[in-house]
This record gives C-alpha cells, sequence and structure tokens, in this order.
C-alpha cells in the first residue's frame, strides 16, 4: 500500500481512540469543560449505558457565538496559548481535543449562551461538521448532547461492556468529581431516575452523606495537619471494604489513578486493617502546577510527580496521624461509632473496697488522669481471666475485654520495631545450631535477600547445598518451633513486595512470639501486659488490624438485664 495522509475523519476517529473509551470518557470531558467554565451546578442525564444518550447542562460562561465553529476544530482550547502555559496548567482540561473527537464518533448538539450575550446558540453537527446554527434563547450556561455514541464506529460500539457495567463507569465519574468539587451542586439522571444529588454547599462531608451514606461519612475523619498540602477524609480502622475501589485521589482536585499514592495510603493503615480489608478515602494534595506533569495521558487519569518521594511521605503521614488521633475502642452494638474532635477530659474514679481479686485493690492506671484523644487506654481495673483468652476488666464506662493474644502482638510489634530502628535487636543464640533445609525456592530468597533476616536478629550460615544452620533467633521467639516460623515468614514474604518485608518479619515474629489464646496467666502478668499495652502507640488494634479489647457500656448492659428501657 502506497505511503498517503490520512483524511480529517479517518485523523478525527482515531484520536478518538485514544479519548474516548467508553461512554464515561465522554461524561468526563464534557464535566471537565463545564468546571472549567466555572459551572457551580451541573445535571447528567444518561440512557442505555450512555451510548443512546449524555447530556450534560451547565451554568458556567458558555461559549461566544464567534467562536462555536473554533471550539469544534482540533487543538481549539481556551486554556492554554503558548509553549510555556503547559507547565503551569491550572485547568483540567486544555488539549483541545474533546469536542471534535466526541463530534466524529456521535450525534452531537449543543446550545450555549455567553455571559454577555442577551440570547444562546444552537448547532448540531454531523460527522464532526456544524449543520445547523441559529440564535435561541437559553439561560447562561451551555448543555452539549450525545447521542448515538460509537454508531458510526461499530468496531469501538462491541468492545463495549453491558449497560450495567458502563452505568457503573459513568456513575463513579459523577461521584469522584462531586468529591473533588463539593462547592459544585451535582445531580445525576440514570435512565430517568435520580441516583447521585449533592448539595454543593462547599462541604465534603456533606457531599460524602450523598456517596457513601450517612452512618459512614459521619465516621469519616477529617485530616486536620494539611501536611504536604494533604486534606480531605480517610475511614476509621472499624470501617473497611473488601476491595480498593473506594480510594479516591486527587491531585489539585484533578481525579487521577497513581499506585504511589494509593500504596502510601495504605501504608499508613498497616497494623490497623485485617488482611484483605481497604479503607474509605478521599484525599485531595494541593501542589505547586510547576510540581507536576498533567500531560503524560491522553485522557489524563495520570500524572508525574516532580518530587515523588515527598509526596509519598506526606500522604502517609498525614494519613497515619489522624488515624493514630482517633482509634476507637470497638463498642458491642455500635459497629461505626461517631467521632468528635479531640479533647482533654478528665475522669476521676475512686478506689473501690471490692476492687477484685488482688488483696492491694491495684488500680491499672492513676486515680485520675488526663486522657488527650481516643488514644490512649481508658483506666482499667482487673477482674480476672476468661477461657484463658480474655483480660476481664472494669473501665469508667463499662466493661472491656481485651483479648491477650492481640495484646501482647501489639505490644511486642512496637518493641521490635523501637529496637529495629536502634539496630539493637534483642536475640538468643541457640546452645547447639539447627539443621534447616530449604526449598529451591526458599534457597533463591535467602541468597539474595538474607539481610533481611538477619536485621529480624536470624543468624545463618550456609552449610552445604539447600543447607543452613541457624545458630541464633529474635528473643521473642524462645518457645516456638523455629525452622517452622521461619519457614511460614519466607514463604509469606515471596507474596509481598520488598519494601513490605521487613514490616511483614516483624507482625510475623509479634504474632508467633505472643501470648497464646488458652494460656493461663496470674494477676501479675495480666497487670503487666496491661501496662505494657497502656504504652504502646496505637493500643487498640493489633498489627493484624484486629481490635484487643472490645467494650460493653454500662447502658448497653443496664438495658440487657432491664435496668432501663
Amino acid at each position: 500500500m502506497a505511503i498517503q495522509i490520512l483524511s480529517p475523519l479517518v485523523v478525527s476517529k482515531i484520536a478518538a481512540g485514544e479519548v474516548v473509551e467508553r461512554p464515561a470518557s465522554v461524561l468526563k470531558e464534557l464535566v471537565e469543560n463545564s468546571l472549567d467554565a466555572g459551572a457551580n451546578h451541573i445535571s447528567v442525564e444518561v440512557s442505555g449505558g450512555g451510548i443512546q444518550l449524555i447530556r450534560v447542562i451547565d451554568n458556567g460562561s458558555g461559549i461566544p457565538e464567534d467562536e462555536l465553529e473554533i471550539a469544534f476544530e482540533r487543538h481549539a482550547t481556551s486554556k492554554i496559548t503558548s509553549e510555556s502555559d503547559i507547565e503551569g496548567i491550572l485547568s483540567l482540561g486544555f488539549r483541545g481535543e474533546a469536542l471534535p473527537t466526541i463530534a466524529s464518533v456521535a450525534d452531537v448538539s449543543m446550545l450555549t449562551r455567553y455571559r454577555d450575550e442577551v440570547a444562546g446558540t444552537s448547532v448540531i453537527l454531523e460527522n464532526g461538521t456544524i449543520k445547523n446554527k441559529k440564535r435561541q434563547g437559553c439561560p447562561q450556561g451551555t448543555t452539549v448532547t450525545v447521542r448515538n455514541l460509537f454508531e458510526n464506529v461499530p468496531a469501538r460500539l462491541k468492545f463495549l461492556k453491558s449497560i450495567a457495567t458502563e452505568n457503573s463507569h459513568i456513575s463513579q465519574l459523577v461521584t469522584q468529581y462531586s468529591m473533588a468539587f463539593p462547592e459544585v451542586k451535582f445531580s445525576l439522571l440514570m435512565n430517568e431516575r435520580i441516583t447521585l444529588r449533592t448539595p454543593g454547599n462547599g462541604d465534603l462531608r456533606d457531599a460524602l452523606v450523598e456517596v457513601y451514606g450517612l452512618e459512614t461519612a459521619q465516621s469519616m475523619l477529617e485530616i486536620t495537619t494539611n501536611e504536604g498540602g494533604v486534606s480531605g477524609f480517610i475511614s476509621p480502622s472499624s470501617v473497611s471494604r473488601s476491595n480498593r475501589n473506594y480510594l479516591s485521589f486527587f491531585v489539585n482536585r484533578r481525579w487521577i489513578q497513581n499506585r504511589m499514592i494509593s500504596y502510601a495510603t495504605e501504608e499508613a493503615y498497616q497494623g490497623m486493617l485485617m488482611t484483605g480489608k481497604h479503607p474509605i478515602v478521599v484525599l485531595n494534595i494541593a501542589l505547586p502546577s510547576g510540581d507536576i506533569d498533567v500531560n503524560v495521558h491522553p485522557t489524563k487519569r495520570e500524572i508525574k510527580f516532580r518530587n515523588e518521594r515527598d509526596v509519598f511521605l506526606a500522604v502517609q503521614k498525614a494519613v497515619r496521624e489522624t488515624l493514630v488521633g482517633y482509634t476507637p475502642i470497638p463498642n458491642m452494638r455500635v459497629s461505626t461509632p461517631l467521632f468528635t474532635s479531640p479533647q482533654l477530659t478528665t475522669i476521676p474514679m475512686p478506689i473501690k473496697e471490692n476492687m477484685g481479686p488482688s488483696s492491694s485493690g491495684t488500680l491499672l492506671a492513676r486515680e485520675s488522669c488526663q486522657i488527650e484523644t481516643t488514644t490512649q487506654l481508658p483506666i482499667l481495673r482487673l477482674i480476672g481471666q476468661l477461657r484463658n483468652t480474655y483480660i476481664i476488666t472494669e473501665g469508667p464506662d463499662g466493661m472491656y475485654l481485651i483479648d491477650q493474644h492481640a495484646a501482647h502482638e501489639r505490644v511486642l510489634f512496637e518493641k521490635i520495631k523501637e529496637q529495629q530502628a536502634k539496630q539493637s535487636v534483642e536475640v538468643q543464640g541457640l546452645l547447639e545450631p539447627i539443621t534447616i533445609d530449604v526449598t529451591a525456592q526458599r534457597e533463591d530468597f535467602l541468597r539474595s535477600q538474607g539481610e533481611v533476616l538477619s536485621e529480624a536478629g536470624f543468624t545463618l550460615d550456609r552449610f552445604g547445598e539447600r543447607t543452613y544452620l541457624l545458630r541464633a533467633v529474635p528473643a521473642v521467639l524462645h518457645r516456638q518451633n523455629i525452622p517452622q516460623v521461619l519457614a511460614e515468614i519466607i514463604d509469606s514474604l515471596g507474596e509481598l513486595q520488598s519494601s513490605d518485608w521487613r514490616e511483614r518479619i516483624v507482625v510475623s515474629l509479634a504474632c508467633h512470639g505472643a501470648i497464646r489464646a488458652g494460656q493461663t496467666l496470674n494477676i501479675q502478668e495480666m497487670e503487666e501486659l496491661m501496662h505494657q499495652l497502656e504504652e504502646t502507640a496505637l493500643p487498640r488494634t493489633c498489627p493484624h488490624g484486629r481490635p484487643t479489647m472490645i467494650q460493653f457500656s454500662v447502658s448497653q448492659l443496664e438495658s440487657e438485664f432491664g435496668r432501663r428501657g
């Protein structure tokens, strides 16, 4: 075939393949145009999964009549004028490809009135070309109607998913931008049914009520540190989901997908969520426009950071500090507790004659103490042990059951982490080395990454082909089946990225070294464990994210015993 210049129509359809992946892609371009136009009210209407109809109505600045034809030309934009503008883009759109590419694969009409004009203008396009233009009365703003998407590109049409799937992508898009711009009133009419309507009052929590429901929105924790420009809301450790679909990230309010930010966020939850669970997160990162490059993806879904590590640390720190400041004790009946701002409270607790099994009536904390935020434990009095697994205590507002294994896990986890930070891990030499035979896979790991185990306190010497001598172990493992523990640790590391290895080793050591369920403890051992737990930074969850204790409030107990209605 001879080399030739493609026709403008073919070029437009190829470009549409880059920008318009599915109906939600069309909607994204139109909504971003509305936001760039300064709209504070955006209505979206779709039917047939967006294939039959997509309509976006806004009250933005509108398009002047004499610029309307240019708006549907390729690379026509009002967002940038020179090469230098690319490095400081503040608008959501800027490529000048949205309207012409959409018009090349669908039937498009537009009605718009510019803010300084007394009447509006309507246009109808066929194959990307304006065929009908007339003046028409209308309010300020723009209405874009897109029908029969991909009808003239059947090859693209057959790759779309079901209507339900396309509707899901559309709903997610509107939801994301309603959280990025809480001051904008969004409504979504899907198949003649309102599925989303936000107040547009500028309060992100009110927008979250419409997106996630009242109970979840009330439980969300606000990030107030403004560390590195990070703001937004995150779920407490007691509220989680089984997938990552609830992680929403915005940079300068541009909705993005970024593995690094996702990883930084979930790293901040390390030890506070159960395995397989993920948080609900809505984060906006405010950065100077020169510190990001938004011109790296045709649909602008991805961006590059000039200082990626700084962003990672800022996100991780902001999320972690917020979690530490609000971590609750799970209540027997309240699965999603409500949170208030941290405050300083003094709780008196007089010593009674019947203080429990200790003859001295020992309190596990002072008679009165100041509790700063919910991260500290309340004043607890030891009562006894239940089924050799749970420590029973009394607090100022009810009964607390402490899981002795989970509590000791938290104590050991923080102890080992502190030792590692000081490079002073406690080890115990073995009287006689233990011979350990390893699989080929474990051999590969020990050859290449054995130093991570050495840092944790394991001393291993190679002793022939796939055989090692274990001469020392971390002190917390003094009663364990050492070869089995070591094998489990090595196998678990194979599932993770290298940056997670040290954390997983510490979690494993804490778990294997902790007091077991079913182990009898005397009074002194229980009191010592509670004292150690009280000294930890995060006493309310174990490293796996399980609660170390649950509370039965006085009011709940009175209700169960019929003492109150």
